[in-house]
């Protein structure tokens, strides 16, 4: 399958950057003269010949129809401002801008990308909507921005990590091919690359992360308790009356933002929460909990729970 003329930008399509040699894969840094990166890239593109230079890496771009994969899948619109993490000829926060309304930063570590990306930004019509630096990722902010976009190496998605988890509730984060470990992603589409130059399996994988609320801990309303654990999107909770020693309801579930809803066994509606700001309310659940249905609850403080 190839991509539609219409997805495709008004300058040419990526290819490898003038500076060919680049010891960097879409932004992830491999490090020059490291034994492991020379491994690495040998297995990326198939080659078995321990003796292949590493300095001599593809610049791989990502095709058209899989920016556009990306950015839908994250829900883009005029409201959102994109950040793309290796932004390469800038594909990604141009089609943002020029298809979905959105602003956007990319960075970049080759400055002859940067001047091509600004380029392309200026031929596009959305010269004022784009913005791309020659920045290090790992030095960039990411506050202010809406989507992280990104076609990283694993090891550095893993370093990003912390950084993205603490980023307001409800932020999208978009990774081509390379996932999180062992936080899961909230949805994944793969698609057939026929052309694709790295690995056997001529497909592209995109994960979508929609950044949890941070809610772990005890949670206190006036005669009653929540008690929630948290690992990324999956929670337990336990709400309890205060005073007595068996609990009200037990529910597990999933959070989206800063929503949180639980479901029984067979698929069936168990409670439905809301983060704001600092209080958690429970807006629906099932009996017996639903006699505590619209109360707020607010994290405890030192002491615990008292009235």
């Amino acid at each position: 399958m190839r991509p539609p003329s219409s997805l495709a930008l008004a300058t040419p399509r990526g290819g490898r950057p003038p500076a060919a040699r680049q010891s960097r894969f879409r932004g992830g840094k491999l490090g020059r003269g490291s034994s492991f990166g020379v491994l690495l890239a040998a297995l990326l593109v198939g080659i078995h010949a321990a003796s292949w230079a590493q300095d001599e890496v593809p610049f791989i771009t990502t095709p058209d129809y899989v920016t556009l994969a990306m950015l839908q899948l994250a829900g883009v619109g005029p409201a959102d401002r994109v950040v793309d993490l290796g932004s390469g000829d800038g594909r990604i926060v141009i089609t943002a801008a020029r298809l979905f309304g959105a602003s956007g930063l990319g960075v970049e570590l080759v400055p002859d990308l940067v001047q091509q990306s600004r380029r392309h930004a200026q031929a596009a019509g959305v010269a004022d909507r784009t913005e791309f630096r020659v920045q290090d990722l790992f030095a960039t902010d990411l506050r202010g921005f809406s989507v992280v976009t990104m076609y990283l190496l694993p090891a550095v998605n893993l370093q990003l990590r912390p950084r993205l988890l603490a980023l307001p509730a409800g932020t999208r984060v978009v990774s081509h091919d390379w996932d999180m470990g062992d936080w899961a992603p909230d949805r994944t589409l793969t698609l057939e690359v026929p052309d694709k130059p790295i690995g056997r399996e001529k497909k592209s994988s995109v994960h979508l992360w929609v950044v949890p609320a941070a809610v772990q801990g005890l949670w206190c309303t006036a005669g009653a308790q929540l008690d929630l654990t948290q690992r990324f999107q999956a929670f337990s909770a336990t709400l309890q009356a205060r005073g007595v020693a068996a609990p009200v309801a037990v529910f597990d579930g999933r959070i989206s933002g800063t929503v949180l809803q639980a479901v029984g066994s067979l698929g069936e509606p168990r409670a439905d929460l809301r983060l704001d700001r600092d209080t958690l309310q429970l807006q629906r659940a099932a009996a017996p909990a639903s006699a505590y249905e619209g109360r707020r609850f607010r994290r405890a403080g030192a002491a615990g729970c008292s009235d």
